[in-house]
C-alpha cells in the first residue's frame, strides 16, 4: 500500500516525472567553451583509413587495439542505462549461480563534457524535488553525482558536432562498477590483481539506441574455482549502454496489497514534515495501438509487444515447452485488455539478424545454460526513473531438469505411476519446464513470489480432479507449489503440476491495464484502489511474500489452507515412496548414486513439511490493508490450531521415524549416518520451535488475547510430555529419542546460559529464561520421581545423565 503522501508534493514530483521524472539532483550544465582545435589532433590523424568503424547511437572506431567513441554533442547529458553482464564464464565460477548471461550491475550514466575532458557520471533518481522548489538546491547539493570514468578529448569530427575519445582504460582496468568479480568472490578466490597484459577489448558494436562492448578480463588468483585454470580467472564481459527514452513512461504507484517489484523514491517537497517515501512498480510499457477500441473493451494489440527469443543453445525438443511458458501470459494480458502482448520466437539465423546476441540488452532472451546448477531465474533491466522494464534474460540451468525429475518421484510417486521412474515422460517433464519458464517470466514482468496464494485453496480440494484441473494447485504461478503432494493414491485424475491461476490475471490487470483518462500516477490511484477493494476479503486475491517466517499461510512450498492436514497427507505419501526407492532408482550395471541423491532430497522434503507446521506455533496471520479497510492487519493463529501443530510435531517430527530408516535402502547408500541424520533433522526442528522470537510472540499474544491464547507455558508442557513420553509411560527410550531429549535440554538450558552474555539484554529482560528454568526444574523433578521405573539399564543411566545436564545448565554465576 502506498505510504501517506503529501498530495501537493507528490503531484509536483510525479507530474514532472511524466515529463522529466524529477530531474533531481543536477540540472544539465551547458558545455564549457571549447578550447581551440590547436589543443586537439586532426580527426584524420586519429581515425585513420585503417579504422574499423560502426555507426549508430554514436560511432565506435577500432584503430589497431585502440577503441574510440565518437560521441555526438547532443548525447551529452542524456540518460543512459549501463548494463554489465557476463558473456562467458569459467567452469565452477561463483559456485554455479554465476553464468553466461548473468547481470552484475545496472546503473544510469550520463556522458558530460568538461573542456577537453569527457566524464561519465553515475546518476541517481531516488531523491526527488521539483526544480522550482527552494529545497531542490539542497537535494542537489546532497546528492552529488560521482564520476565513474574520465578521459580526454583527442579530436573533433569533421563537422565539429561530435568529440572523439579513447576508452580503452574504461574496459581494460579493474573498475568495480562494471567488473564481473564481486569483492566477496575476490576474497574467495584470493584474487591478486587484474593482469592487463591478458585483458583486452574484443568487440564494439553501435546500434541506433545502444552500444555493445565485449571485453576480456583476466585476473591473477591464488585459488581459482578449478585447479586447471593456471592461477587465473578470465571472464568475457558485455557492457550495454542504452539510451533511455526522452518520452518517459508514466509511473504507477505501488501498493503492498498487490505484489510487484518496486523502486523506492523520496519526495522532499512533502508537506508532511518529513521526506515522504513511496514506491513505483516495475513493468513493461504496454500501450494500445487503438485507444478508442481499447476504451470500448475490445482486445487490442500493444504498440510494442514484449518479445522473448529462445537461446540458440536451447535443445530442439524443449523449445515448444519454453515458448508455451512464455505465451501462457497472454491469458493474463487479455484480462488487462491486450492481445498478443507477449511473443515467443526461435533464435534468428545469421541471415535473419546478423547482429543478434543474447547479451544485447535490446533482446530479451531465455538463456539455456549448460551448468550443473539446479535453478532458474528471471531478472530484468529497468529504467529507474519510471519503472519501465526495457529488457530481460530468463536463465534456465540445464540441471534443473534433475530437480523436477527427483521431486516428481518423491512427491507424486505414491499416487502417480508415471512418476515412478527417473526417466520422467517427456510430456510431464515438459509441462514442468513450461511452468518454471512461466514462473520466471512472471518475475521478468514485475511480479515477486506470492507465497500466500496457496493458502487460498482448501487443502482437501487438492485431492479433487475437477478442482485441480480447473484451478490448479494455487491461485498464482508465482507461488512455490511445484508438485501436488496432498493428493492420495486413491485420488484419480488430479493435476500434479502447478499452473497459472486467477491471482495472476488479477495482478497483471492491476499493473498493466492502460488508463487513458488518468494522466498522472495519483489520478490512477482511485481506480487501482477500487479494484483492490472489490476483491478484499477473498483469499484468492491476497498477497504475501512469505519471507519473515511468521505467517503460516504465507510459506514457500506449502499447499492448502491447513498446513497440519497437508503435511499429514504429504508424509503419508513419503511413507509409501521410501520402500520403493531402490526399485524406482536402480539400473543394472550402475551404482546407487541416484538412490542416495533422491533419498537425501526426500528427507529434506520431510523437514519442509515439518517446518510448515512449526510456523503455526506462535504464528501470526498478516492481511495487508489500508486505513479505509476494517479489521486488523495482524491476527494470532487460533489456540486450537497451534495446539494441533504441536501434537503433529510430537507424533511425526519428534517420534523416531522408523519409516525413514529402511534398512534395505540404507545399506545400499551408506555404512553409517542414519542416527546423526535424524538427530540433525529433529534438533533443527526443535530449535526452530523454541526460537526466541517465536516464544516472545506467544508471550505477547497472551497479554493481548488472555485465555484465548495458546501460551508458551502450555506449549512447553505439551512438548515435554511428547518428547519425554517414555519417562511418563515407564518405557525404554531408543537412541534416536535419547538424542532428541538431550537436544531439548541443551536448547532450554542454553537460554539460561545467556545470563552470562552482557549483549543479550533483550532476552535477559523477557520471560523466556524464567520459563526455561521452570520447565527444567519440572522435568528434573519428574525424572527423579519416575526415572527408576523403566526396565532398561541404559535408559535409567540416560535419565540420570539428563538430571546432571539440567543441574549443569542451570548453574550460572553472574
Amino acid at each position: 500500500m502506498i505510504k501517506k503522501l503529501s498530495v501537493i508534493g507528490l503531484v509536483a514530483v510525479l507530474s514532472l516525472g511524466c515529463q522529466s521524472q524529477g530531474q533531481v539532483a543536477q540540472t544539465p550544465q551547458p558545455s564549457p567553451p571549447k578550447k581551440s582545435n590547436g589543443d586537439l589532433k586532426a580527426y584524420k590523424d586519429v581515425i585513420t583509413p585503417a579504422a574499423k568503424s560502426d555507426e549508430g547511437l554514436f560511432t565506435t572506431h577500432f584503430v589497431g587495439d585502440k577503441l574510440y567513441f565518437e560521441i555526438p554533442t547532443n548525447i551529452f547529458e542524456k540518460d543512459m542505462l549501463l548494463v554489465s553482464r557476463i558473456a562467458k564464464v569459467p567452469s565452477g565460477f561463483g559456485g554455479g549461480y554465476v553464468n553466461a548471461g548473468s547481470k552484475v550491475n545496472e546503473q544510469v550514466v550520463r556522458w558530460t563534457r568538461r573542456g577537453n575532458n569527457v566524464d561519465m557520471k553515475i546518476i541517481s533518481f531516488e531523491n526527488q524535488s521539483d526544480e522550482g522548489s527552494p529545497i531542490y538546491q539542497s537535494v542537489t547539493a546532497n546528492n552529488f553525482f560521482p564520476i565513474l570514468y574520465s578521459t580526454k578529448v583527442v579530436a573533433l569530427n569533421p563537422d565539429s558536432n561530435a568529440v572523439v575519445v579513447e576508452v580503452n582504460s574504461l574496459y581494460e582496468n579493474d573498475i568495480e562498477a562494471i567488473n564481473g568479480i564481486s569483492s566477496s568472490l575476490k576474497k574467495r578466490y584470493k584474487v591478486k590483481k587484474l593482469d592487463q597484459s591478458r585483458s583486452y577489448i574484443e568487440s564494439a558494436h553501435s546500434f541506433p539506441k545502444n552500444i555493445e562492448v565485449k571485453h576480456l578480463m583476466t585476473y591473477e588468483a591464488e585459488e581459482p574455482p578449478e585447479r586447471g585454470q593456471a592461477g587465473t580467472i578470465s571472464l568475457l564481459m558485455n557492457q550495454s549502454m542504452v539510451l533511455l527514452p526522452d518520452d518517459k513512461m508514466q509511473p504507477r504507484l505501488a501498493d503492498d496489497r498487490v505484489g510487484w517489484f518496486t523502486i523506492k523514491k523520496y519526495n522532499y517537497d512533502s508537506e508532511e514534515l518529513k521526506a515522504d517515501d513511496y514506491e513505483i512498480i516495475r513493468r513493461w510499457r504496454l500501450e494500445p495501438k487503438d485507444v478508442e477500441a481499447y476504451k470500448r473493451g475490445e482486445l487490442v494489440e500493444p504498440v510494442k509487444p514484449i518479445v522473448y527469443y529462445l537461446d540458440p543453445a536451447t535443445p530442439e525438443k524443449w523449445r515448444p515447452y519454453f515458448k508455451q511458458g512464455i505465451e501462457d501470459w497472454n491469458v493474463a494480458f487479455e484480462a488487462a485488455g491486450f492481445k498478443n502482448a507477449i511473443i515467443a520466437k526461435d533464435p534468428p539465423t545469421k541471415e535473419e539478424d546478423p547482429d543478434f546476441s543474447p547479451e544485447d540488452v535490446r533482446y530479451s532472451v531465455v538463456r539455456y545454460v549448460a551448468s550443473t546448477t539446479r535453478n532458474a531465474v528471471g531478472p530484468s533491466v529497468t529504467d529507474p526513473r519510471t519503472g519501465e522494464i526495457i529488457g530481460s534474460s530468463i536463465i534456465w540451468y540445464h540441471n534443473h531438469l534433475r530437480s523436477y525429475r527427483n521431486r516428481y518421484m518423491i512427491e507424486a510417486g505414491a499416487q502417480n505411476p508415471s512418476a515412478r521412474t527417473l526417466n520422467t515422460p517427456e510430456a510431464e517433464i515438459g509441462e514442468m519446464m513450461r511452468m518454471v519458464i512461466a514462473h520466471e517470466i512472471g518475475h521478468a514482468l514485475g511480479l515477486p513470489h506470492n507465497m500466500k496464494a496457496s493458502a487460498a485453496y482448501p487443502t482437501d480440494s487438492l485431492r479433487s480432479a475437477e478442482f485441480t484441473q480447473k484451478y490448479g494447485l494455487t491461485p498464482s504461478i508465482m507461488d512455490y507449489a511445484r508438485v501436488n503432494y496432498v493428493a492420495q493414491p486413491e485420488d484419480k485424475n488430479v493435476r500434479y503440476i502447478r499452473m497459472m491461476g486467477p491471482y495472476d490475471l488479477y495482478s497483471i490487470n492491476w499493473g498493466y491495464r492502460y488508463l487513458p483518462g488518468a494522466n498522472t500516477p495519483l489520478a490512477e490511484k482511485p481506480t487501482l484502489d477500487k479494484w483492490i477493494l472489490e476483491k478484499a476479503g477473498d483469499p484468492v486475491y491476497e498477497f504475501g511474500g512469505g519471507y519473515d517466517g511468521v505467517d503460516p499461510q504465507s510459506q514457500r512450498e506449502s499447499l492448502g489452507d491447513d498446513q497440519v492436514k497437508a503435511s499429514e497427507y504429504g508424509l503419508a505419501n513419503l511413507k509409501k515412496v521410501v520402500p520403493n526407492l531402490v526399485a524406482w532408482t536402480s539400473k543394472d550395471g550402475y551404482n546407487y548414486d541416484d538412490l542416495g541423491e533422491v533419498y537425501g532430497e526426500l528427507t529434506n522434503l520431510w523437514r519442509g513439511y515439518i517446518t510448515h507446521v512449526i510456523t503455526n506455533v506462535g504464528g501470526v496471520y498478516e492481511t495487508q490493508k489500508t486505513a479505509d479497510q476494517d479489521g486488523a492487519v495482524y491476527e494470532a493463529v487460533p489456540r486450537q490450531k497451534q495446539k494441533e501443530a504441536v501434537q503433529f510435531l510430537n507424533n511425526h517430527a519428534f517420534s523416531t521415524p522408523n519409516w525413514l530408516l529402511d534398512q534395505d535402502l540404507l545399506t545400499r547408500i551408506e555404512a553409517t549416518g542414519a542416527i546423526e541424520r535424524v538427530q540433525s533433522l529433529q534438533t533443527r526442528s526443535l530449535n526452530s520451535l523454541l526460537d526466541e522470537k517465536r516464544l516472545k510472540r506467544m508471550v505477547s499474544n497472551e497479554q493481548v488475547s488472555g485465555n484465548k491464547a495458546y501460551t508458551a507455558v502450555e506449549m512447553m508442557d505439551d512438548l515435554r510430555k511428547g518428547i519425554f513420553s517414555e519417562l511418563y509411560a515407564g518405557r525404554k527410550a531408543d537412541a534416536y529419542r535419547r538424542n532428541l531429549q538431550r537436544s531439548y535440554i541443551d536448547a532450554a538450558t542454553g537460554y539460561v546460559q545467556k545470563l552470562k552474555e552482557t549483549e543479550s539484554d533483550g532476552i535477559l529482560k523477557s520471560d523466556i529464561i524464567a520459563l526455561m528454568r521452570g520447565e527444567m526444574e519440572r522435568l528434573k523433578r519428574d525424572i527423579n520421581q519416575r526415572g527408576n521405573y523403566v526396565n532398561d539399564v541404559l535408559t535409567r543411566y540416560h535419565w540420570k545423565d539428563l538430571v546432571a545436564r539440567i543441574d549443569s545448565g542451570l548453574r550460572v554465576e553472574l
